[in-house]
């Protein structure tokens, strides 16, 4: 197979984004819109892999220095490829990949791994081609992910929670103005020396190109927002992006009413649920205490993992 190799430029957008929407891991924040919403941070030096003039895979990433990260703004990065695509020709891809950024003078690649859960069709033909080329392992944090349809039981906890909370005169709304929720989240995270990643501009930007994929869910009692949770639903996953809670929220469990009632109601055909990574420090420190109110919902490990590649 003779593979072409393009760097990616703002023509390619209408091509690559087609692309990534038909592909076996076709997450949303793959989209150039997603992409570049902070390009100002990140210098984009994404790859098109073509065979007899067509597609087959592109993959994600940004430069810094003498180094390739796929991608440094984003949870994960990974070859996007198409749904025909076969383990003998990702190593072919990779190979190709790997030479030439090579032969751009950069000396080491980045690589996050999409987990499994997140791929329509099996795809973990990156993993071998990783091997192959002897990528080293030097990050792996733990993701906490609820089987929607094969739920453990939940904690005493949250279920008494979520029993008292019933009982009082709570309201689910979906909010498509994110402003009194970022205020919220804004000052829950200030307390610990935090900030969201995304702007409010940001966030009201992109859930606008993708209304269908971020979404904001509150609880309000007596018409005062009290908790909330913003989801990126990648179809088959929904991941809990931001959650946050008022000191009311706190005092009655509104938080675990809230996640159960998406987890039973909102998203009960979906596959999984993710609550994010509890780790810290490269993965080496397990946060205890924030992993526990996972697994009390019914969360366990999946990994994310992180791979270096030498290009010397």
């Amino acid at each position: 197979m003779e593979i072409e190799v393009i760097r990616y430029n703002e023509s390619h957008k209408s091509s690559w984004d087609s692309f990534v929407k038909e592909s076996k891991n076709n997450l949303f924040f793959f989209q150039r819109d997603y992409m570049d919403y902070h390009s100002d941070r990140f210098l984009d030096h994404s790859l098109i892999f073509k065979n007899k003039n067509q597609i087959i895979a592109v993959f994600p990433a940004n430069e810094r220095e003498k180094e390739i990260f796929s991608h440094g703004g984003l949870t994960y990065g990974s070859l996007i490829v198409n749904k025909r695509v076969k383990s003998v020709e990702v190593l072919e891809v990779f190979s190709a990949l790997k030479k030439y950024y090579s032969s751009n003078g950069f000396q080491k690649l980045i690589y996050k791994a999409i987990p499994y859960i997140f791929s329509e069709q099996p795809f973990q033909e990156d993993l071998y081609a990783l091997f192959i080329n002897k990528a080293h392992l030097f990050r792996r944090d733990i993701s906490s992910v609820i089987s929607i349809k094969n739920r453990l039981p939940l904690a005493k906890s949250p279920a008494k929670k979520f029993k008292d909370c019933s009982a009082l005169n709570l309201e689910i709304v979906e909010n498509k103005d994110f402003d009194k929720y970022w205020e919220l989240l804004t000052n829950i995270l200030t307390r610990h020396n935090a900030t969201p990643t995304h702007s409010l501009e940001e966030i009201h930007r992109l859930a606008k190109k993708f209304p269908d994929n971020i979404k904001l869910f509150e609880i309000h009692e007596n018409g005062a927002l009290i908790c909330g949770s913003v989801i990126f639903d990648f179809g088959n996953v929904v991941h809990t992006q931001y959650l946050a809670n008022s000191e009311r929220g706190r005092t009655i469990g509104a938080l675990d009413y809230l996640i159960i009632k998406l987890i039973e109601e909102q998203f009960q055909n979906k596959e999984y649920f993710s609550f994010g990574i509890s780790t810290e420090n490269q993965g080496l420190h397990l946060n205890e205490g924030l992993i526990n109110q996972k697994e009390m919902y019914g969360g366990r490990a999946v990994c994310n993992d992180f791979y270096e590649i030498s290009m010397l």
